[in-house]
């Protein structure tokens, strides 16, 4: 799986929330540093051909899809993150957070309590 630009990542939540969109849906959707049409288009084709987004044709018009699932792009992402930022290991990937004050006490046993169920 390529890795996206920030860009094409701001696309592909827009696609996984609409399901399927036309460019102009899409543009629709972005608030903040609004590309040109033809950019955007750009985009959505890079995707295509990164194997993320597939289309439907209706004569010149293409409708587009994700063909990647958020699920699929969160555990390649995860685990890349792991792999390039926290030695693999989860349990420094949980102190940073917890030493960064971004994990509460209360979240930390709630996540315990989430292990305990699955043994």
């Amino acid at each position: 799986m390529q890795k996206l630009t920030n860009k094409e990542e701001e696309i592909m939540h827009i696609l996984w929330k609409l399901k399927k969109a036309f460019v102009k849906e899409v543009m629709a959707e972005i608030t903040e540093d609004q590309p040109h049409y033809n950019t955007l288009s750009t985009i959505i084709r890079n995707l295509e051909d990164k194997g993320y987004v597939g289309h439907t044709a209706f004569g010149n018009t293409h409708q587009y899809h994700p063909i990647i699932s958020l699920e699929e792009y969160r555990k390649t992402f995860m685990k890349t993150a792991l792999a390039n930022y926290f030695d693999n290991s989860y349990k420094q990937m949980v102190s940073f957070f917890a030493e960064e004050e971004k994990i509460s006490a209360e979240e930390l046993r709630e996540i315990l309590a989430l292990i305990e169920k699955k043994k």
